[in-house]
């Protein structure tokens, strides 16, 4: 299947510190979850919130990524953004709205 490089580059998925915030943009997708796992967990020291604003889509591999990376943060993260996928998947999971596992 064939693409164009607007839609590669809309799907490129990336993480930035910005104070006490990891920004994801992109696709946090299978495809991507190696890349930024290595780039969230360099910057995760201190890190009190998730924006996920500019994320472009959530698949199941993506929101593993965000649980563990909320469980190593302290579990007491602020999730800005409702990316295609996620209230589904965070509903399916049974995670919180720090994305740790919801108490039943």
């Amino acid at each position: 299947m064939a693409t164009t490089a607007g839609t590669d580059a809309a799907h490129r998925a990336a993480v930035t510190r910005d104070g006490d915030t990891l920004v994801f943009s992109g696709a946090v997708s299978r495809a991507a979850v190696a890349a930024l796992w290595t780039d969230a967990l360099a910057k995760l020291a201190g890190v009190r919130r998730f924006d996920l604003t500019r994320a472009t889509t959530v698949d199941s591999a993506g929101l593993a990524l965000l649980s563990e990376l909320s469980a190593r943060a302290g579990n007491d993260i602020a999730v800005a953004g409702d990316p295609p996928g996620l209230r589904v998947l965070r509903t399916v999971y049974r995670l919180d709205a720090s994305l740790g596992f919801a108490s039943t």
